[in-house]
């Protein structure tokens, strides 16, 4: 059955890491585009977009910037698209809601609460910057809200009220689980709801695997049959977790957006590279991995009618 096989959600760019960190990142389009491909060839259900300024790297939320790669992966890909809302922690909602209410793509990103959300540490590792935006944004972050207020989520949730657009929850926190058991208790959202808990972002919940354990407890008791669980695990802790995760029935996501390495010191040559780390953590258990069109019969996805065209 569909409902017993393990998704993978590839995160391609996001905008925590800088283009200066690893050579791999995708950044232009055509590298965004690439990696997509690539990714789900090698066995990613849903992709997960950023976009980014092609000269710089810095985070670009505008649905200009999305259009110039959304159309190229939905022609050469069967995956499922998934937008973010969260674009960059330092954006207000309106700007980053924009793509997908144009795009109307089947999975949007939205996070269930405000955090501090700090990238600061990385200045450690990080010395050398192509870019002044780097470290500031990095440094910048030490002073930061992450804001995902109750209002903001409702403003997302409204706008994208009429496009059958269904949400991968983005969890940091316990309370952020609660949060949405409020929204679900305001009927404003509907089940199966696809939770994504988070671990190891400094200002949410640790990456212990007591943490992950803590997370799927309250889920469960929370949401009963009515979710499906996933899990990301920042940098160095993306494959514990996974594997912790997948052999609890969890689904998982990857992918150079939420960390740019393979193994202790060796960076990821590409997302399509952990995308076939994972799986191979996933089938050595005896699991199997979901097909595009299988993920989208267990998250209740609208299908094709949702494919994205250009702007």
């Amino acid at each position: 059955m569909a409902t017993r096989k393990t998704i993978i959600t590839c995160a391609i760019t996001g905008s925590v890491h800088t283009p200066s960190m690893s050579p791999y990142l995708p950044v232009t389009p055509q590298e965004i585009i690439d990696a997509s491909v690539g990714a789900a060839e090698a066995g990613a259900a849903i992709i997960h977009l950023h976009a980014r300024d092609p000269q710089t790297g810095k985070p670009d939320q505008t649905p200009e910037a999305f259009g110039r790669f959304l159309p190229q992966i939905q022609q050469q890909t069967n995956a499922v698209l998934n937008l973010t809302t969260g674009g960059a922690a330092w954006m207000r909602v309106e700007e980053r809601v924009r793509p997908a209410a144009l795009f109307q793509p089947e999975v949007a990103s939205l996070n269930m609460g405000s955090m501090n959300f700090g990238l600061y540490p990385m200045l450690n590792r990080f010395k050398d910057f192509k870019y002044d935006w780097e470290p500031q944004a990095l440094e910048g972050s030490r002073d930061l809200v992450f804001r995902n207020s109750f209002k903001d989520i409702e403003y997302v949730l409204a706008t994208c009220a009429e496009s059958g657009t269904r949400f991968e929850f983005e969890c940091y926190d316990t309370s952020h689980l609660y949060n949405l058991a409020h929204f679900l208790e305001r009927g404003l959202v509907k089940p199966p709801l696809f939770v994504q808990t988070v671990f190891g972002i400094l200002g949410g919940i640790g990456p212990h695997p007591e943490d992950v354990m803590h997370m799927k407890r309250t889920a469960d008791r929370l949401f009963g049959n009515l979710y499906r669980w996933s899990v990301l695990g920042a940098g160095r802790n993306q494959l514990p977790i996974a594997a912790q995760a997948a052999a609890m029935g969890g689904n998982v996501r990857v992918g150079l957006e939420d960390s740019l390495w393979i193994g202790a010191g060796r960076l990821a040559e590409s997302n399509a590279a952990q995308v076939r780390k994972v799986r191979q953590i996933i089938e050595g258990l005896g699991l199997e991995i979901a097909t595009p069109d299988e993920a989208r019969e267990i998250l209740s996805l609208k299908g094709s009618i949702g494919r994205v065209d250009a702007a």
